[in-house]
């Protein structure tokens, strides 16, 4: 049109027309503003629907590659709205083929609907005019808007390019919220895998870590998380979780009572066997009937709510060396591909951390059998002298050095000794040992403590082993009531006499073994109710101390000693003065004159 002037402008529009584009672009400024998307439903279902006059509005998201998935209806009786909530892309219809093309689709008439889909059932609703435009971001079509208006009059054209603006906001602000929830999760999820990290790696004991494992899934990513590993062939389950505390036990006995069946060629022995994941996005009643076939299985599977599940591999040097698996009871929350890759990452850290504490754990294990294989099995006494011992490892894989023994002589004489070994491992062990047999073969020959620690010293020096050792040998007389004593470079011992007293016996004579000869023995009068308390470093020393501080702590809780039950009193010494951060190991042995 050209008015007065002779200049071009747009033409008058009806005024219910001018009021409808007033109202979408009062709703295409809304729409820019959505944060969620079930905010961008509501504004299209209703704010949209009610600017164009459209009794019927949907917006219509493409899932997958082959699915379309209607996020919001109105105007949808619930039967029809159940029956097209998810349907195939190849359904023809304006929602798919908007999809497949990209383009706005403007069916106007009941005739015209019909002669383009006419194998699609549509209900009687008179005379109508569908408009159907693509939510189009970046070259792809997500989803659409569907509008249904009764009549059978075509869209004013200046309405349909206001819906295609409003149609191209609307993609954007989907796409600007869905890259916004992908950027939380992945923060979420990076967070997540940092403190797994920490926690993974703060223990070194194998259930301890397998149940953080489990309790990290529980409840943000999983409401029951496995763990399994691999041994002897079977799968042996390591640890449960549950949001439901009192499920665990029902976990457990599901898979107690129906272990993975290594024959099957799916479930959690196929993911071991080919180190690739296994996911059940939707668990189904028929999908469970199928997989477990046992009635009473079946009952137990259906009172823990299995909606979706997925197991990945722990993959550790190559290996499969178990199966980490998360199931969600949520109907809101199935899983994904996208789930599998952050459970892989989730897996590949759990795997690393399960298999050092195992290794840590076996280590640990056959340091403390070798330990305990070079030590006595008990030390002994007489009905004049009662000897007791404690000795406590570092709880290191690498064994200690420290080692004691006590026996009686045939005319009623005691022999104790207590020693140190420098340095840790196998080469310690083997010294420990040795000089353990060594004590007692130069007993056998003369009992006298200096002839022992003098045929040590000689041993030590002809050998020329790398090994210090320090020992002190104790030689108890009833006879003359008396301890005849050699310290050989050790801790000196502590005597807790019979009215309370205690008395600090005279350091070592001298260096460790073979760095020294002549060494002098002292003798200590020991009568009955007195208390010799013998130590290694590992129970006084500690970190930027002097030893005198130490051996002033020792001496204060020797009166711990005079309890009735003396290896209750030399327990009752070592807890009380223990410094539980150290890594050296520590022996203790006490003799008590009973008579």
């Amino acid at each position: 049109m050209v008015d007065e002037h002779g200049t071009a402008r747009e033409p008058d529009l009806p005024p219910a027309a001018a009021e409808s584009l007033t109202a979408l672009a009062r709703v295409t400024g809304e729409l820019s503003g959505a944060t969620t998307v079930d905010e961008v439903t509501r504004i299209v279902t209703q704010h949209v629907a009610d600017a164009v006059g459209a009794t019927i509005a949907t917006l219509a998201l493409r899932e997958g590659e082959d699915q379309v998935r209607l996020v919001g209806t109105r105007g949808l009786d619930a039967p029809e709205a159940v029956q097209w909530e998810v349907f195939s892309l190849g359904v023809p219809n304006t929602v798919t083929e908007v999809i497949r093309t990209g383009r706005r689709l403007v069916l106007v008439g009941a005739a015209e609907i019909a002669a383009r889909y006419p194998d699609l059932p549509i209900p009687g609703r008179g005379e109508r005019c569908t408009v159907t435009v693509p939510l189009r971001v970046a070259g792809r079509t997500k989803g659409v808007i569907h509008l249904s208006v009764p009549g059978a009059t075509a869209p004013d054209p200046t309405a349909l390019e206001f819906l295609d603006i409003l149609a191209d906001v609307g993609a954007q602000a989907l796409e600007r919220i869905e890259a916004s929830a992908v950027a939380a999760t992945q923060t979420h999820r990076l967070t997540f895998l940092a403190e797994a990290s920490i926690q993974l790696a703060s223990s070194l004991d194998i259930d301890v870590t397998a149940a953080r494992v489990a309790q990290l899934a529980v409840p943000r990513f999983a409401d029951w998380c496995a763990i399994d590993v691999v041994r002897d062939g079977a799968l042996h389950r390591l640890a449960v979780a549950h949001v439901d505390p009192e499920k665990v036990e029902l976990a457990r006995r599901l898979h107690e009572r129906w272990p993975p069946d290594p024959s099957r060629p799916d479930g959690l022995m196929h993911v071991v066997r080919t180190g690739q994941p296994l996911l059940l996005s939707d668990i189904t009643d028929e999908v469970l009937e199928a997989m477990l076939p046992e009635p009473e299985r079946l009952e137990v599977a259906r009172e823990l709510g299995l909606r979706s599940a997925l197991s990945v591999p722990l993959l550790v040097r190559g290996r499969v060396s178990g199966v980490l698996t998360w199931v969600s009871s949520d109907e809101g929350r199935r899983y994904d591909e996208d789930d599998v890759l952050f459970a892989e990452h989730l897996a590949r850290r759990s795997a690393s951390a399960i298999d050092n504490a195992d290794l840590f754990s076996q280590t640990r294990d056959v340091a403390e059998q070798l330990q305990h294989a070079v030590l006595p099995a008990g030390v002994s006494g007489t009905e004049t002298f009662e000897v007791r011992s404690h000795y406590e490892p570092s709880g290191r894989t690498e064994v200690g050095g420290d080692f004691y023994d006590a026996f009686p002589l045939v005319d009623g004489r005691v022999v104790a000794f207590v020693g140190d070994v420098m340095g840790r491992g196998v080469a310690a062990a083997a010294a420990m040992a040795q000089m353990r047999s060594a004590v007692r073969a130069f007993v056998s020959v003369d009992a006298s403590p200096e002839a022992v620690v003098d045929g040590l010293d000689r041993m030590v020096r002809q050998f020329e082993t790398e090994q210090l050792v320090t020992l002190v040998v104790v030689l108890a007389d009833p006879r003359h009531h008396r301890l005849r004593i050699v310290n050989a470079g050790h801790v000196a011992p502590v005597v807790l006499r019979k009215d309370g007293t205690t008395e600090p016996l005279p350091w070592a004579d001298g260096p460790p073994l073979g760095l020294a000869s002549g060494r002098r023995g002292v003798d200590v009068p020991f009568g009955p109710g007195d208390t010799l308390l013998v130590v290694t470093d590992g129970l006084v020393e500690r970190r930027d101390e002097d030893i005198a501080a130490g051996m002033a702590r020792l001496a204060d809780a020797v009166h711990l000693l005079e309890d009735p039950d003396l290896g209750v009193g030399l327990e009752r010494v070592v807890g009380s003065i223990e410094d539980a951060t150290s890594d050296d190991d520590l022996a203790a042995l006490a003799l008590r004159r009973t008579r």
